[in-house]
């Protein structure tokens, strides 16, 4: 097993709701999956332990419910990149305005890159408004 395939199946067994079929994790969208790769790097790199990621994800969860989210598990991965953000943000590694900027720079990137293509970042994207 992969170092990868280890941490993902680390990542499975410490959170019982995470949607999953017989051969683990499952992905409705590319996205979904990059943002279980990105907390699985993160767990790997120390940034946090996966009850306290567990713990983080329910909170989330919680106030997404309260807020009237029906938790069909639709919005799971939603939660999961909430999550992620909030965690992020917290532990120091980008704040959330750094986040934003980059999400934003991205927006622009996509915008402009033709279907199939790479998105490549330039610098001009962290400067332009969108």
């Amino acid at each position: 097993m992969t170092p990868d395939a280890r941490a993902a199946a680390l990542a499975s067994d410490a959170l019982p709701d995470l949607p999953r079929d017989h051969d683990g994790p499952v992905f409705r969208e590319p996205w979904e999956a990059h943002a279980f790769a990105m907390a699985v790097t993160l767990h790997a790199r120390g940034l946090f332990t996966w009850p306290e990621w567990a713990a983080a994800l329910a909170e989330e969860i919680t106030r997404a419910q309260q807020r009237g989210d029906p938790d069909t598990g639709e919005t799971y991965y939603q939660h999961w990149l909430a999550t992620l953000e909030r965690m992020i943000a917290a532990k120091g590694v980008a704040s959330r305005e750094t986040q934003m900027q980059y999400r934003d720079a991205w927006d622009r990137a996509a915008d402009r890159t033709p279907h199939g293509q790479p998105i490549a970042l330039v610098p001009d994207d962290f400067c332009k408004p969108h």
